[in-house]
């Protein structure tokens, strides 16, 4: 069937992620959307690298993983972290960061590795990353006070350096710009602080990459950039076409019905609550016509389980049919 084709992972190069993990004890830790090793590693001597040390890998196999990706790019210089973008299928998403010691490790990752082919006729595109630490946090509500978000932000998210902010004519339009330590704990943050402001002061904020240019870029967010995270096929909806309103759960009940499979079946546990404030779930989904579920943990904010579970309830098939 062309649709368990297009869906079922590559079993053999998960099982050679496996073998690799088990083989070199290595710790890869998934957060978010993202699969990263070291930050440091356990090895790791000296400082943390400071800017320009961090290379861009677009164009990866999606059925390629850090088993592949993290010797070949090991082999220019020691690597402080890389980190994989994954979807919830278990795929990768077409894109990596690779963060070495200096800014001459990074010159030459770029040099010896862009147009590496690790497919026959899939080159990698390896490039210098922009390292974004700032995001422009839009539709802030009149009369917000800088100290006051400072704290707010430092309490949703890991490394607020500093917040600025910008006010529209008579003060009703307010844009905050906020400053991070590195480009990893902006881009975590930018995937947290709409749910979080809705949840906790029931206002709805915009949240973007800060530039510094009032161009339009059509490469704004390098998350962005490295291609759909979903097959280009008729009829599905590509990530720019889905409302923002639009959750997880609604996403793929759309995809299986693209697909004519049936509704995804789901299983979510409490694990534990994290010292981060995030709850940690175990969930399997089972999408019909393939082998194997999908499984795995995922840190939510507390307040945002009941709609995925409101959804988990309405998409389950009733027993009795």
């Amino acid at each position: 069937m062309e649709v368990q084709r297009k869906q079922i992972l590559n079993q053999e190069n998960l099982a050679s992620l496996e073998s690799w993990v088990q083989r070199t004890a290595i710790k890869l830790v998934q957060v978010n959307g993202q699969r990263k090793y070291g930050g440091p590693p356990p090895d790791w001597t000296g400082p943390a690298p400071g800017p320009g040390c961090e290379v861009f890998i677009s164009q990866i196999p999606r059925d390629i993983y850090e088993d592949k990706l993290i010797p070949l790019f090991q082999s220019v210089g020691p690597l402080y972290e890389f980190r994989l973008m994954m979807n919830f299928s278990g795929q990768n998403r077409g894109f990596a960061y690779a963060k070495y010691r200096d800014p001459q490790s990074a010159a030459a990752a770029i040099r010896c590795l862009h147009q590496h082919q690790l497919q026959q006729g899939a080159p990698l595109t390896v490039r210098r990353s922009t390292e974004k630490r700032q995001l422009c946090l839009g539709d802030l509500p009149a009369g917000v006070d800088r100290e006051r978000l400072l704290q707010v932000l430092r309490g949703l998210s890991e490394g607020v350096e500093s917040v600025s902010l910008k006010f529209g004519k008579g003060g009703k339009k307010v844009t905050a710009i906020v400053h991070y330590t590195s480009h990893y704990n902006a881009s975590m943050a930018k995937k947290v602080i709409c749910e979080a402001f809705k949840r906790k002061f029931g206002i709805i904020i915009t949240v973007k990459w800060f530039s510094f240019s009032n161009k339009p870029k059509q490469d704004e967010d390098e998350d962005e950039e490295a291609g759909e995270p979903f097959p280009a096929t008729k009829g599905f909806p590509k990530p720019r076409d889905v409302p923002a309103s639009t959750d997880a759960v609604a996403l793929l009940l759309r995809v299986c019905e693209v697909f004519k499979v049936g509704p995804p079946l789901y299983d979510l546990q409490f694990l534990h609550a994290g010292a981060n404030g995030f709850l940690y779930f175990a969930y399997r989904v089972l999408i019909p016509g393939l082998p194997v579920p999908f499984s795995g943990v995922a840190q939510i904010l507390p307040g945002t389980s009941a709609p995925l579970l409101r959804g988990r309830e309405q998409m389950r098939p009733d027993p009795a049919t």
